[in-house]
């Protein structure tokens, strides 16, 4: 396997709550749509368990906050959670600038 692909395998699997967080800047959704839309605008798939996993642990870290509506439950990014994504855009760049 070449470098950037392995660079590009780590990003997106062990950074996924990166993505899920950007998305739900946008708006509450479902994991589903959570799920299509991070592979419509990053262009990557990830499995439904990971999704659930990755909800979980961001929820539980107060980074996200869920609702149940009728049979499904919708994800919102909490203040936490845009600070969050605040400092991580803040590091990358710091990165991408001394590269």
């Amino acid at each position: 396997m070449r470098p950037i692909e392995r660079l590009k395998l780590k990003i997106e699997s062990e950074n996924l709550w990166l993505f899920v967080l950007s998305v739900l800047k946008g708006g509450r959704m479902n994991a589903r749509d959570l799920r299509g839309l991070i592979r419509k605008r990053f262009g990557f798939v990830y499995g439904n368990v990971t999704a659930y996993k990755v909800l979980y642990l961001l929820e539980s870290g107060k980074y996200v906050k869920s609702e149940r509506a009728g049979k499904f439950v919708y994800y919102g990014i909490t203040r936490k959670g845009g600070a969050e994504l605040k400092e991580a855009k803040k590091l990358f760049k710091k990165y991408f600038a001394s590269i």
